[in-house]
């Protein structure tokens, strides 16, 4: 009895053979190829999942009887003018075997994992089914087919059909419901393969190289930690003692800060506008700092009539659009003037705050208005609107003579 069923049925199908297959279903040679080496190891797993079940070997057994000499004929049986009615028959056959759920789920992962479709594959699975259960009749030989002697072969070819199996296949047989323990046994069988192949002192790689040991270790063995450690708690100690020292009277007069002389005075508090009058630093004031007058968050109405000057330009493309930009340009206009009107309630600090919004702001709003005053037709529109919101900018950025004060 031949060892491998798998190679045994892939023996008799020779090139030739395959070649003819492949002609038949419309297929090149290669994807002919493809379709048989998925197909026999399918076909045995769903016949050794039906042997496990009740009757399932008995089924098996009555029907690989009654295909005996179909090996014998397939050759001639295949490209010829019986083809159709053999393929019909065979189809047949492994839905009466398998069921019509299990047979169409086999066909589907012939088809994916061959890689010639499901229709293809029920059409091979159909000429190769009953000459798979042939050459099992024939494997068995002279003893004669019964259900011990079939199923002691298909459980000793379990691992080599699992094998035989394209990767991830048995996983789908299994979910599908035909066969059972092949995606398991596959698995195990290429592992031990992979384990078999290996040298006694191999080693999975790694890219990151394993450093060198560098543990010092005594005569004994054991690592020799010892004379490591030592000399770490004694400079532990020398540097605890150092640090922990109070500073002599020499040294904590000249950690003190020598106070700043009149002369270094008259310098910090002559710094430009905008710095602080200490130090020269931007006052903290200046940058998250709420502006509120009367109930009226002025910063955030400065921001948001800042906004909506550049939303309004960037819309501007020609006279037209320049039209409907202007409602909302004189909206922030009359803003602005309520804003200046406030100044003067404000402190120093706050009117800084206020510059710097309209600071940053500003480079973008000339940018943008050089662009909309250059397109033929937008000046006459927007220059009401435009030159009065720049005006009053220039005020509260702290470039007119007039800022802060709130006067025009």
């Amino acid at each position: 009895m031949a060892t491998n069923l798998v190679s045994y049925a892939m023996q008799f199908l020779t090139p030739d053979i395959v070649g003819r297959i492949a002609g038949a279903l419309g297929l090149n040679r290669s994807d002919g190829q493809s379709g048989v080496s998925a197909a026999v190891p399918a076909l045995l797993a769903a016949f050794s999942g039906l042997a496990d079940k009740p009757g399932g070997a008995q089924s098996l057994v009555n029907t690989i009887r009654q295909q005996s000499g179909v090996a014998d004929n397939f050759a001639s049986m295949i490209g010829g003018s019986n083809q159709a009615s053999f393929v019909d028959r065979g189809s047949s056959l492994l839905t009466s075997l398998l069921g019509s759920h299990d047979s169409s789920s086999l066909g589907a992962a012939v088809g994916r994992y061959s890689g010639i479709g499901q229709t293809k594959a029920m059409s091979l699975l159909g000429m190769l089914g009953p000459l798979v259960l042939s050459l099992i009749g024939k494997q068995i030989g002279t003893r004669g087919v019964d259900v011990g002697s079939l199923t002691g072969l298909l459980a000793s070819q379990r691992d080599q059909i699992a094998q035989a199996l394209p990767a991830g296949m048995g996983q789908m047989l299994e979910s599908a419901g035909v066969g059972s323990g092949f995606a398991q046994a596959g698995a195990a069988a290429t592992s031990a393969a992979s384990q078999a192949s290996r040298p006694s002192d191999y080693r999975p790689y790694s890219s990151t190289p394993r450093p060198p040991d560098r543990t010092v270790r005594s005569e004994g063995g054991g690592p020799n930690w010892v004379y490591w450690l030592l000399p770490l708690i004694v400079l532990a100690g020398l540097l605890w003692y150092l640090f922990s020292q109070p500073p002599r009277e020499g040294q904590q007069a000249q950690r003190e800060p020598t106070p700043p002389t009149q002369t270094q005075q008259g310098r910090q508090t002559t710094q430009q506008p905008g710095r602080s009058q200490t130090t020269g630093q931007a006052p903290q004031t200046t940058t998250g700092q709420n502006v509120v007058v009367g109930g009226v968050d002025v910063k955030n109405a400065l921001g948001d009539s800042l906004a909506d000057v550049r939303t309004s330009l960037q819309g501007v493309t020609d006279a037209g659009s320049a039209q409907a930009a202007l409602p909302k340009l004189d909206a922030a206009k009359n803003q602005l003037d309520h804003v200046g009107g406030l100044v003067g309630q404000l402190s120093d600090d706050q009117r800084k705050v206020l510059a710097g919004v309209v600071n940053s702001a500003l480079p973008q709003i000339n940018q943008q208005t050089d662009r909309v005053m250059a397109i033929p037709g937008v000046n006459d529109v927007l220059k009401p609107a435009i030159g009065p919101i720049k005006t009053k900018l220039a005020e509260l950025s702290g470039q007119s003579t007039t800022t802060g004060s709130g006067r025009q």
